[in-house]
This record gives structure tokens, sequence and C-alpha cells, in this order.
């Protein structure tokens, strides 16, 4: 018996005291709905209406269902909304990962745009390499992160793609700081600065074919996990790093200038398991596309010059296919 839709037809029955009207109102015939009652009235094995008279009256019972009945009912229209919204990925907890190096602004504005479009949704931001990502979400320790590409692995869905295009940093002192671009084959003799290998496999291992393609065999690759430590090898000499503009401008001793003859760019996007996924994940991935894409501006290749906004930087591997 499906009490619920029996109580539904009891309620309005109640209140119009007329089966007529209530069938009217309910987008039913009036028989179906005077068998609807009696099944409820045998199931409860009481009299919820008084039909003696010409006028319908309710019983005690019905009187005291009436209350209960509306309770109930309120009760299952709350939860299923509660359902509607868990579905819409709107509450819960969603644990997220994010790369070390993300700026406090992005990060704010991501934190802000989550709680815009689903105020009751509880995030848990943590501090992930893509490597360390990659195993989480594996693991279902992880609902979604932001990778570095290339990634290679089985049981992901990617969110839309962002193209940071990269550039050298180095010294302000540097004789190679005083043109607008640098060759990377002008670059040898230099070590590179660049996060471990073990923190984004993929990405690691294509920038070094690339730099190696273009004439440029660093002397070794000195690791830097963080911001900081990297400025500092940089500064020390010897070396260079390969970032996005954004994170020179944390250092004003620092010169990022773009790569003349082999563009770089890094791709990013937001990943996820391909089944069973957290209801909010795609929304993750929507917002953290468009809060990337408007932190990253087009960079200025010297103090008193700036490359075109139209982005001309070529994709060096595509992950959407």
């Amino acid at each position: 018996m499906d009490l619920l839709r029996h109580l539904r037809h009891f309620v309005v029955v109640a209140h119009e005291l007329h089966f007529g009207r209530a069938a009217e109102l309910l987008g039913m015939a009036q028989p179906p709905l005077s068998q609807s009652i009696q099944r409820l009235e045998r199931e409860l094995t009481v009299e919820l209406f008084d039909r003696s008279r010409r006028q319908v009256r309710l019983t005690t019972a019905g009187e005291l269902l009436l209350g209960e009945a509306e309770e109930l009912l309120a009760g299952e229209g709350r939860l299923r909304n509660l359902m509607g919204q868990i579905r819409a990925g709107e509450l819960g907890v969603l644990r997220a990962g994010v790369p070390p190096e993300t700026p406090a602004v992005t990060l704010r504005a991501l934190l802000d745009g989550l709680t815009t479009r689903a105020p009751g949704l509880d995030v848990e931001l943590h501090e992930l390499t893509t490597a360390e990502q990659v195993r989480m979400l594996a693991e279902r320790t992880l609902d979604v992160g932001l990778v570095h590409h290339p990634v290679t692995a089985d049981g992901l869905r990617f969110g839309a793609p962002v193209d940071v295009p990269l550039g050298v940093l180095l010294p302000r002192t540097s004789p190679l700081a005083r043109g607008r671009a640098v060759p990377l084959a002008s670059l040898a003799g230099l070590d590179l600065v660049a996060a471990p290998r073990a923190t984004a496999p993929g990405w690691h291992d294509h920038l070094l074919v690339v730099c190696r393609q273009h004439g440029w065999r660093p002397g070794r690759v000195r690791p830097a996990r963080n911001p900081e430590f990297l400025f500092g090898l940089v500064l020390a000499g010897g070396g260079v790093a390969v970032e996005p503009a954004t994170v020179a401008r944390r250092e004003p001793r620092i010169a990022w200038r773009p790569i003349a003859d082999a563009p770089l760019t890094r791709r990013t996007s937001a990943a996820w398991p391909d089944r069973s996924a957290h209801p909010a994940a795609s929304m993750f991935g929507q917002l953290a596309a468009e809060v990337l894409a408007a932190a990253e501006p087009a960079p200025s290749a010297a103090p008193e010059t700036s490359v075109p906004a139209a982005r001309p930087w070529p994709v060096l591997f595509d992950t959407t296919g």
C-alpha cells in the first residue's frame, strides 16, 4: 500500500469535505478517490469521514489523523528537497585538492565561488601535488582535484582545461633579462629549477623533452617544491625556472620573459572519478576553469612591452580526446 499517496488524498478531502471538489483538485475521477479513502480506512481500521449525512464530516479519528498526516507529508517534502540538494552537490562534504603553488587570490576566488553556488556545501581543501591527487582520486580519499597535464591514469574524467603560457624566470640582473624573449638554446650551461618529478611526472618529462628539442639540455634539474625556495635558487645564480608569469609577481628581483623559439603552455584542469563521482565534482571543475582563466591575464614580455592578449601559444598536448 502506498500510504503517503492515500494520505495525500485524505488531506485534500479533509480540507474540502467534498469528494467531487477534492477529486477535481487532485486531477482524478471521484470513484478512484473514494476507493483510496476506503482503502486507507481499512488499513487503519477506523472510519475517517462521517458519510451518514448529506454533508461529509471528519470523524474524531479523521480530525486527529489530519494533523499527523500533514506533518508527515511536510516531512516527506523536506526529505525529498534535502535529497535533491545532495544529488545536485549543494550539500555534504567535498574533498578537493589544489596544487601547492596555487596563489592565495585564486584560492579565495574559488572558495567564494563555491560558497555562492552551493552555500550548504562544506569544502575540505587540500594542498596536493598532481601525483598525490591522482593517487587519492583512485583511492577515493579525494573527490576532485586540480591537476597539471599530461596525466596518464585510468578511471578519471577531466573538466574544461585552462592553458597558461610559460616563460623563463631569471634574476633581473641577468643579461638574458634585457631581451624581450629568451631562446631556450641561450640557457645552455644553466640548471633547471623545477618541482620534483614525483609531483607531476607527466609534466616534468614533457618539459625536459621540449627543452632538449630546442637546444637546452640542463646541466641538472634542481628540485624546488615551493616558490620561495625556487626564488632562492634562481637568485643564487646558475639556474632558471620555467613558470607562469604570475609566479614572478611574488618576487620583485625576479624577471619573467617569454620563450622565443618554443612557446610552452601548462594545461590544468579539474579531475574526478568517472564512476560514482561526487555530485559537486563537475560544478567544481567548471568553476575552477573560470577562476583559473580569469587569474591569468596576458603576461608582459618586458617592462616596456606586452604580449598580445590573444595568446597565440600552441597547445603541445591534448587531454580532451
